[in-house]
């Protein structure tokens, strides 16, 4: 397992709930590396409805750019992975203005975006048509882990519909956030929904991608973990669209068993 580019994680330092120090994304880099990780795009929280108030959002990325220069300072400490810019971006607004490259990933069309508060708005696939007719490529973090989402719901259908694209963490499928992103994501890959795998990494504890890419593996997922950590995150840095992953069938394992759609 080589050359997996990660896209969603927050080891900037001093700017979020993620790393605090330098050294301690340091320490997050190389695990990630240890983990097959040579890829990463750093992508500390920022508020969407900060770019409706300007010397706020101007405020809050000035902060992002302090947090990165502190980043650069180390990087050549992990010459295993090269670390592009990006950011997570709360649609607590439904009109996010988006256009400052520092809120893009690898300074690309693409933006990674989440629901306020772990809930999903009304209509909240509007906002990710707006998004699109402004020319970007919105990709929706962990849709397993939203409030009111579960197997075989149609809001993941709708947001694609619209022209976005879904990551879903790797430890859901492990059983970090629970039983019910847990279910919800095994459902987005046996449909054939999810486009990327991603760690959300707060720097803490071990980032985990070795342990859901053999999770998937086992499961006889071999083509699916190269396209959702791989072929499909590096598309995204080329600001191409993702390749289409195929359901991940449920194999001998009997996992499909505990999912109510499959009854």
């Amino acid at each position: 397992m080589s050359g997996i580019l990660d896209f969603h994680n927050h080891v900037i330092p001093g700017v979020d709930d993620g790393a605090q120090t330098a050294e301690e994304s340091v320490r997050a880099l190389k695990a990630m590396a240890r983990h097959g990780v040579t890829h990463v795009v750093a992508t500390p929280h920022f508020d969407g409805s900060l770019t409706q108030r300007g010397a706020a959002a101007e405020a809050r990325l000035e902060e992002l750019d302090a947090g990165w220069a502190r980043l650069q300072a180390v990087i050549d400490q992990v010459p295993e992975i090269t670390v592009h810019r990006g950011a997570e971006i709360m649609l607590d607004t439904a009109t996010p203005d988006l256009s400052d490259v520092r809120l893009h990933l690898a300074g690309g069309t693409c933006v990674l975006v989440e629901f306020p508060f772990m809930t999903v708005p009304p209509e909240s696939a509007r906002v990710i048509a707006y998004l699109r007719a402004a020319g970007l490529i919105p990709i929706v973090a962990h849709p397993e882990r939203y409030s009111g989402i579960q197997p075989g719901s149609n809001l993941p259908v709708a947001w694609k519909k619209a022209g976005g694209y879904l990551q879903v963490n790797g430890g859901s499928l492990l059983g970090r956030y629970g039983k019910g992103p847990k279910l919800n994501a095994e459902d987005l890959l046996a449909r054939g929904l999810g486009d990327y795998l991603g760690s959300d990494y707060h720097t803490r504890g071990s980032p985990q991608v070795r342990e859901y890419c053999t999770w998937l593996a086992e499961r006889g997922g071999e083509e699916q973990v190269q396209l959702l950590t791989q072929s499909n995150p590096m598309r995204m840095l080329r600001g191409e669209s993702p390749l289409p992953v195929m359901p991940l069938r449920s194999g001998a394992t009997g996992w499909s068993r505990l999912l109510p759609w499959k009854r």
